[in-house]
């Protein structure tokens, strides 16, 4: 077992409703290793079908990100995990030291931030030909706007640790059918590099995860055995393969490594 140097550490993890999704999967991971959690949801309303979200799909996707963390909690509290949870909004700037304000107050600093709460077209508009301004306003919203945000106050409110870990996903560069989704992914991975030199001279690193297709109860069947033959490794990856490769990017052991974008897609996009 790798001690990762990460008990009573103070991590900052956004978009955290999703039992099944990455922002989950990388709470649980860094309770089980003793941090204290400071952790951010939005409600995201979007119409589904109760009646089929017992299943992997869309419509499970959907009716767990438009409510609480609930579940999230009670497995937090199962683990006597040390946490708070707030509903706020990334994209507001007030919202955002809000956040910062009840973190500081609860645990006195914050060590590590985990920009993982994204917006995104669902309604499968997002090609040069159908995009919409709202579309594209509320996607560059949340995904750039929201992330820089976070950095700037973490960076406010900086102590003697720091690791700051965004996202993209592995197919960023060329997105087709996402365009601004995309476009949006691949401008954090600029932005994890220029950051990262900005903010070296505090000993700060900024690194960036680009997941492949994964599991957060989005994929269905059909969508399953599409995706798979296009994955090297033969499977789907699962939220906590992605929340491994955070803890480790947020570790004493990951010190050297910055400004990278690092592919967690089981060969996919490569």
């Amino acid at each position: 077992m790798v001690d990762y140097g990460l008990k009573d550490r103070v991590v900052i993890v956004t978009g955290v409703n999703n039992p099944q999704g990455i922002g989950a999967a990388t709470a649980f991971a860094f309770a089980r290793e003793g941090a204290k959690l400071g952790l951010v949801y939005k409600k995201i309303s979007r119409d589904y079908d109760k009646e089929k979200t017992d299943k992997n799909g869309p419509d499970r996707y959907f009716a767990a990100n438009a409510g609480d963390a609930e579940i999230v909690e009670s497995k937090l509290r199962k683990m006597n995990a040390e946490y708070i949870m707030m509903e706020s909004d990334i994209s507001d700037e007030d919202s955002v030291k809000e956040i910062y304000a009840e973190v500081i107050k609860r645990y006195g600093k914050a060590d590590i931030l985990v920009n993982n709460a994204a917006d995104g077209d669902m309604d499968g508009i997002d090609t040069i030909e159908t995009i919409t301004k709202t579309v594209i306003d509320d996607t560059f919203a949340v995904n750039v706007r929201g992330t820089i945000l976070m950095i700037r106050e973490f960076i406010r409110q900086r102590g003697d640790y720091g690791r700051i870990i965004n996202f993209s996903t592995d197919s960023a560069q060329v997105f087709a059918g996402q365009i601004t989704y995309g476009a949006s992914k691949a401008t954090l991975e600029a932005l994890t590099r220029s950051i990262s030199l900005e903010v070296a001279k505090y000993g700060i690193t900024v690194n960036c995860v680009a997941p492949g297709p994964t599991q957060t109860g989005w994929i269905d069947e059909e969508l399953e055995k599409a995706v798979i033959p296009l994955i090297p490794m033969g499977k789907l990856i699962q939220p906590e393969d992605i929340a491994e490769s955070i803890l480790f990017l947020a570790s004493e052991q990951a010190r050297f490594l910055t400004g990278q974008v690092i592919k967690v897609s089981g060969g996919h996009a490569l």
